[in-house]
């Protein structure tokens, strides 16, 4: 289990984290979600012992990670901007992992060669961002981590390789039980693939919870209402689109009382529609505020 208690992180008075608090249960897949600049990358850097913060407490089955050797070597991660040497093939970085993780596996390592057709000769730089983005899971993979952690970590895939790293990764989450934390702004994808999610903004964790219940305490309905009249002020909808007659409401609590209250209005048409993540994301971030917003140029 991953557990971070009000974790504060500061950078010349900036705080990058200021007081974020999370959980993520072991063997599950964990989605870190937020705005540019929230601090998901901070707090992932805590998670990899390369910060250490400045207070509350960062530990990883009960232990802090800070310069704590033996429990890295139970972590691997595959950061925004994975490093390997610069005149470094595959190989050579294979080599380069297996000094740190005593539990890496050449077995693997020559299975996903059939997985990752790429000469593991060549140099990594010399590569294309999707093919070191398919380097870095290669060698990553082998290191047979108990907790991966994962920032952005389909940027430069293509959509077959995309969906092959997720089989491998939710391969080993079944296999292994392997702990993921994934930070990523394809929150499509993590629909697919999280079973709790945490959102994050301005150094702070503002609500984590599984997907289920997300998905449970927001609802999206369309109405249509008598006369073509507008919605009622007593409702208490989060946000309200219209289009023609009908209009979209966005409300914080679950379909069967949402529907219940607006019936209550007498209305022509009430039906229930399921919630994004994204837009899930969007209003618990604060609705129309975080809406796109239409400007004449």
């Amino acid at each position: 289990m991953i557990e971070v208690r009000d974790a504060v992180k500061r950078f010349d008075g900036f705080a990058a984290l200021d007081g974020a608090t999370l959980t993520v249960p072991e063997g599950s897949v964990y989605g870190l979600v937020g705005p540019n600049g929230a601090g998901k990358s901070t707090l992932i850097r805590h998670l990899t012992g390369i910060y250490r913060q400045d207070g509350g407490t960062v530990r990883v089955d009960g232990q802090e990670i800070w310069e704590n050797t033996a429990l890295k070597a139970r972590i691997a991660a595959i950061p925004d901007d994975w490093y390997y040497f610069a005149q470094a093939t595959i190989r050579d970085m294979c080599r380069f992992y297996r000094g740190f993780y005593p539990e890496f596996s050449m077995e693997r390592y020559e299975k996903l060669k059939e997985v990752f057709a790429i000469d593991e000769k060549r140099t990594i730089r010399r590569l294309s961002k999707g093919m070191q983005k398919q380097a870095a899971f290669w060698l990553t993979l082998c290191c047979m981590p108990d907790y991966l952690i994962l920032d952005e970590p389909v940027d430069g895939l293509d959509p077959v390789m995309r969906r092959q790293v997720w089989s491998l990764v939710m391969s080993d989450v079944a296999q292994r039980g392997t702990t993921v934390l994934v930070s990523s702004h394809h929150l499509r994808e993590l629909e697919d693939v999280c079973d709790h999610v945490g959102i994050m903004d301005h150094g702070k964790v503002l609500l984590e919870r599984s997907l289920e219940q997300l998905q449970d305490n927001m609802v999206k309905l369309q109405v249509v209402f008598r006369d073509g009249s507008e919605v009622p002020e007593d409702l208490p909808v989060l946000h309200a689109s219209r289009l023609g007659r009908i209009h979209t409401l966005i409300m914080r609590m679950g379909a069967e009382e949402a529907q219940a209250r607006v019936a209550a209005c007498g209305p022509l048409l009430v039906d229930a529609v399921p919630l994004t993540l994204e837009e899930i994301f969007i209003y618990e971030l604060g609705g129309a505020d975080y809406a796109v917003k239409d400007i004449l140029l």
